[in-house]
Order: structure tokens, then sequence, then C-alpha cells
């Protein structure tokens, strides 16, 4: 159940709305997206020092783009929706930065112009060297021994505390997925717990450390021995989908596709931890046009009832497997969209 605060500052947000005083609400209907943020009601709904906002929940999206194309493509999406994102979603390796490579280097200058810019990042970084071959991969348990302290950790933990700002910081999410190949899911603890002592030896004090999981349940003792502990983790998420014939499943609804793994985490991982919906979406169903919308419509609805999920990152682009796209497949799933996330539940203050 939400708090008497939580809803509280939940109903001042809609009274500021109506009376036209939350920038983004103003501009949901309007042909591009708000150029300001909602105000803080008194203080009571501004986001904590983690970045949890008291009142309700961030939207945010993965945005397909090109290294040097973030900035202009994450506007293309905020001008279909009518508003700002929260989150911008990135993705990076953990190669070494040279020759001009940026897919190792955390907060890019198209991510610093992008958070420049009003926006809140999640950085997942993943411990493979995309290009590179297998002998090239670091394993968790090189990570955790200090293999790539000097060529790749502490160079990316110097960028991220000059940067300054507090960022969400993912490290091989859905790492359920990558065992055993990247090692055991104590080894996996172990890198990630030497990633976080890293970073606080060498005074990074800007990082909300955000660990990401399928969610899928049928990993439940998997994901239970990868969690590496409350003092490592500020804000737990997980990814989940209405795959439906991607994956030759049964159409989910999307309180379908997220209260069981809600339950679950809330049970077995953090009952206090604020949660991020860090990847959802759905396939379209070509046999019944506007399936795809009506699903993005009960998104607000139901995020109220999700306790503690303090952020939704909407996944606009096909799965990783082959013939699968989770895209917004028309402009009548847009305009879904578009007003499911003009909800004041959705659009938090940022200060």
């Amino acid at each position: 159940m939400r708090t008497v605060a939580a809803v509280t500052c939940a109903v001042l947000a809609v009274v500021l709305l109506l009376q036209g005083g939350l920038g983004l609400g103003e501009n949901a209907s309007g042909p591009g997206p708000a150029g300001s943020r909602p105000p803080a009601v008194g203080g009571r709904c501004a986001p904590t020092a983690l970045l949890e906002p008291p009142c309700g929940a961030w939207f945010g999206a993965f945005v397909p783009h090109s290294k040097d194309n973030l900035a202009e493509k994450v506007r293309d999406y905020e001008r279909r929706i009518g508003r700002k994102l929260d989150i911008v979603y990135t993705y990076h390796d953990m190669s070494p930065v040279q020759g001009g490579r940026l897919e190792g280097q955390l907060l890019t200058p198209e991510e610093q112009r992008v958070a420049g810019e009003e926006h809140l990042l999640l950085l997942s970084w993943e411990s493979k060297w995309w290009g590179g071959t297998r002998a090239r991969q670091p394993t968790w348990k090189q990570i955790a021994d200090g293999d790539l302290d000097a060529s790749v950790i502490d160079v990316q933990a110097a960028r991220v505390k000059e940067f300054g700002e507090k960022v969400f910081l993912s490290f091989d999410l859905e790492m359920d997925t990558r065992t055993p190949a990247n090692g055991t899911p104590a080894d996996y603890v172990r890198a990630y717990r030497h990633i976080h002592d890293r970073f606080r030896e060498l005074g990074v004090t800007n990082v909300v450390w955000t660990w990401t999981t399928t969610g899928y349940l049928e990993h439940a003792d998997l994901i239970k021995q990868m969690y590496p502990g409350d003092d490592y983790v500020d804000w737990v998420a997980y990814n989940q989908y209405n795959y439906y014939r991607c994956h030759e499943a049964d159409w989910l609804s999307f309180a379908e596709t997220q209260q069981a793994t809600h339950a679950w985490i809330r049970e077995n991982i953090s009952d206090d931890k604020p949660l991020m919906l860090s990847e959802f979406g759905t396939a379209d169903d070509p046999s019944r046009p506007g399936r795809q919308a009506d699903w993005y419509a009960q998104v607000p609805r139901v995020l109220k009832d999700l306790e503690g999920v303090k952020a939704a990152l909407q996944w606009n682009y096909r799965d990783p497997g082959p013939h699968c796209d989770l895209a917004l497949a028309g402009d009548e799933t847009w305009a879904s969209l578009r007003k499911a996330v003009s909800d004041p539940y959705l659009n938090q203050p940022f200060g």
C-alpha cells in the first residue's frame, strides 16, 4: 500500500496540474516536449538522495541510437510522447577506451549532452567487449581479482567522479542469463562488490547502484544467489515483457507481466528498496489492431498498485533475439503511450 504521504503528494501534484502549474502536463497534448519540469510541492515530492521520487515514479526509455545522435533521438522520442523523459537508458561494454571507441566509455559526450538537457542517466555496464573475441571477454573472476582495475574500472570511475551529477549504474544486467559462461553466482557477487568498493575507494560518491535481473521466476533460486546484498544495492531493477509470438507465448497484460515478479522480489530480495522496471514493453499483435495500444493504456493504473516501483523504462526496440520487434508499432500505440505518460503519477519533480 502507498503511504499517506505519497498519496498526499500525488493529490497535490494533480491539483497543480489542473491549475496549469506543471510544465509537463501543460504540454501533454501539444506538438513537442515540455520545456520545464514540475516543481516540488513544498519540498515534499523532491527526489531523495538516491533519486527516489516519493510521490510517484520516473518515466524513461531505451531509445535506439548511434554513438553520435543520442540527444537527437531522445528529442524525437519526446516529441512523439509530448513530454521529457526522466531517465535515458544506455549500454556500454568493458573494453579499454582507445582508438576513439566509445563503447567502453561511460558518460560519452552525447550522454553528457543529454544529461545537460534535464535527464537522469541509467548506464548499463556489461562485462564483455563488443566486437572482441571470446578471449577478450573478461570473466567475473578477473574483475573480482582486480585484473581490470587499471585499464577499465579506475578510468571509468574517474570519469564518473569528474561528471559530478548522480547517475544510475548497473553492472551486468540480467546476470542470471550469463552463468556459467561468465562464472559462478559467487563470482558475480564478488565482481559486483569489487566494482562498488573500488569506486568508493576512489572517492566516487555520485553513483546510484542499480542491480538489474530478468525477474524471470524460473531463475528464482539463481537470482537470489546473485544478489550482492543490501549494502551494495540502492535500487532493485528487473525486465519483464509481453513477448507473445516472439517466444510463442500467450498474450499477457501489463499487470500479468509485472505482478508475480514484483511480489517475489518484495518477498525474496528486498521489502523496502526502490524498484525499477528497467525494461518493459510488448510485442504487437498484427491480427488484432489496437491491442498494443490497449496494453500501454493500462500502465499508469497498474504502476500505482505496484508498491515501491519508482521508475518504469519503456523498451522501444527489437528483442535481442531474432524476429522479435518490441518497438511501438504505429500512431495508435504512440498516442496511447502519450496519454499514459501524461498521468501526474509519472510526472515527478526533479528538485
